[in-house]
């Protein structure tokens, strides 16, 4: 059984681990299968059809907890822990919750203190009591009548009516005051842990299509230690057609991971595939998954040949029928996603699913001659 320190506006955490709100979803699945011997049976919930209005969930299914994800940004916005009998709970190093210790609201109101007065949701038969940060749910099914609260008296647990020993059901920890409204705050600095994020990316292009991306990056702890330079940083790199893998070093840092192409599934559609000489070597990809974006570059020339930007907005209304990519399953993966079709337009290719939102953009370019003069922001 989990024993898991509770900071209210902030976290929930272990001795090794913690899940921070505004924790980047990857960083915590990272969590999880480093700890996957721990925390076992974890589901992802979705929405295949509208996943941009429905949270993202990592269901821990074993252990009665539930992330929530802000399907746009991808941090995490609310956690839930919605069967307190699975875990142990502690707030300031002081158990409030255990197989010893029940979670009533007697016991809540010693570990946590005053608060203002619950709010009872008859529809639910639901009495929530909120702190800032954090929100308990007693259930009141079992109750002859609901709590009455006299307005005109003492304030706080007192002035409830709730009978002895009422136990928690869930418990939210979020940002703000009110759980409805909360949003997924910032990224934390602990979070950074020496990567590098995208605010956003831009595309570089002129008259005849694109020449390449301005990312905006943040990043944490630049100078000679981290509490010596504790504030996070906003910076500016371009990366183009034809720069070399010294250049895109220099620029966004090494990559997380260097892919090697086995296969092309776009080649058929190049212009003469036949005529095209099958290489020794392979082209290869760096992986930068904290900015979305892998780049491509030539085994030969070792040069940059096509960006992949993971983002999830129309970018324009190609007219040509698409071609139908079928991505294959591995021995210990599936596909949940199906086939997707690609729509070309002015040397960019949209990846799009079969709910018509856009999973991948590509974009293709040939070797700068001098085009930084006449780059511009699309």
């Amino acid at each position: 059984m989990l024993d898991l320190e509770v900071v209210p506006e902030r976290s929930l955490g272990h001795e090794q681990w913690e899940f921070a709100l505004g924790m980047p979803l990857a960083q915590a699945i990272s969590i999880l299968q480093k700890h996957c011997r721990i925390i076992k049976n974890v589901q992802v919930l979705y929405s295949e059809q509208m996943p941009l209005s429905h949270d993202l969930i990592l269901n821990l299914t074993q252990d009665g907890i539930k992330l929530l994800f802000d399907a746009c940004n991808q941090r995490l916005k609310v956690i839930e822990v919605y069967d307190l009998s699975k875990v142990k709970l502690k707030y300031c190093g002081v158990h409030f919750n255990t197989q010893a210790i029940a979670p009533t609201i007697e016991q809540i109101d010693q570990s946590f203190g005053a608060t203002h007065p619950g709010v009872y949701n008859a529809a639910e038969q639901l009495f929530h009591l909120n702190f800032r940060g954090l929100s308990f749910s007693f259930q009141l099914d079992s109750w002859n009548e609901a709590p009455k609260y006299e307005p005109n008296f003492a304030h706080g647990l007192a002035s409830l009516q709730i009978p002895h020993g009422a136990t928690v059901k869930r418990m939210y920890i979020y940002t703000g005051n009110n759980l409805q409204d909360t949003k997924a705050p910032v990224m934390p600095l602990a979070c950074f842990l020496g990567n590098v994020y995208a605010e956003c990316v831009d595309v570089l292009k002129n008259g005849a299509g694109p020449l390449g991306l301005r990312l905006r990056i943040l990043t944490a702890g630049c100078g000679p230690g981290v509490m010596a330079d504790a504030k996070v940083r906003a910076v500016e790199r371009n990366i183009y057609f034809g720069d070399s893998c010294q250049d895109v070093l220099s620029a966004l840092g090494s990559p997380h991971k260097v892919f090697y192409k086995s296969e092309d599934k776009m080649k058929i559609h190049s212009p003469s595939p036949h005529k095209q000489v099958p290489s020794k070597c392979n082209d290869y990809f760096f992986n930068y998954f904290t900015l979305g974006v892998d780049i491509l570059f030539d085994s030969t020339t070792h040069l940059v040949k096509k960006f992949w930007d993971q983002i999830q907005e129309l970018l324009g209304h190609p007219m040509e029928k698409p071609v139908v990519l079928h991505r294959s399953s591995s021995a210990n993966n599936t596909n949940p996603f199906g086939s997707t079709f690609c729509f070309g337009l002015q040397r960019m290719i949209f990846e799009v699913m079969q709910n018509n939102h856009i999973a991948s953009v590509t974009l293709y370019g040939a070797p700068r001659p001098n085009i930084h003069a006449t780059a511009s922001l699309g």
